[in-house]
């Protein structure tokens, strides 16, 4: 599903692996503890130029009258993101791609708290999430706001939680950003089973308030 994620890549060498124009209003990396609602790394295209920029983590269609005027929309399914009145029109002409060096999931068992994984790529290179973004508000107010693409879960993440992140590769930036032409659906499916790795972490980054590196160290309960 990914409801908190952390990146440590500088701000050169997303710019660098994504051949993309940066904004001067990035958030400040490293964040090991991503949290709604705040400030995202986003990587857009139009007219041939990719931009490096800040989007509002948490998608707010245009009927919203506030930001806390419905859900918070901080994913989307794909097996429904064509035909969800709020997701349909960004799905077709507002693609981005949401830099992450990883995210954190929680398994959840009865009678228990929420244990904490952290899951990255295996060959340690950047994530980049299938995004779909929505600029809210109007004038000098207004706001890009963006969400996460998630698939059914592979056989490797059914233990800790039955979504995924769509995970993209290099190759397929172009097509997903529009820059490609069409068939940009078929790129939202799960990563394969060998592509992620999963390291146990403590429950300390159950706070959104947690912050540092130790909070992706490996945690031993027994």
């Amino acid at each position: 599903m990914c409801g908190r994620m952390a990146l440590t890549l500088p701000h050169e060498a997303m710019v660098q692996l994504f051949d993309a124009t940066p904004s001067n209003d990035l958030p400040d990396v490293p964040n090991y503890n991503i949290c709604p609602t705040t400030q995202v790394h986003v990587v857009t295209s139009a007219d041939g130029t990719r931009r490096l920029q800040s989007m509002r983590w948490g998608f707010l269609p245009h009927w919203y009258k506030a930001p806390n005027g419905g859900p918070l929309l901080i994913n989307t399914r794909s097996e429904t993101i064509a035909e969800k009145p709020a997701f349909r029109d960004a799905c077709r002409n507002r693609r981005c791609l949401i830099v992450a060096s990883g995210f954190y999931e929680w398994k959840r068992v009865e009678g228990q708290k929420p244990l904490p994984w952290w899951v990255v790529r295996s060959d340690g290179a950047p994530m980049a999430f299938a995004g779909v973004w929505q600029n809210w508000g109007a004038g000098d107010e207004a706001r890009p706001t963006c969400a996460i693409v998630t698939t059914a879960a592979n056989k490797a993440m059914e233990p800790i939680h039955h979504r995924l992140p769509v995970i993209l590769e290099e190759a397929d930036w172009p097509l997903w950003l529009g820059e490609a032409g069409k068939g940009a659906v078929a790129l939202m499916k799960s990563a394969p089973e060998e592509a992620l790795t999963f390291t146990r972490v403590s429950t300390a980054v159950n706070s959104n308030k947690a912050k540092g590196p130790k909070l992706i160290e490996p945690f031993d309960d027994h």
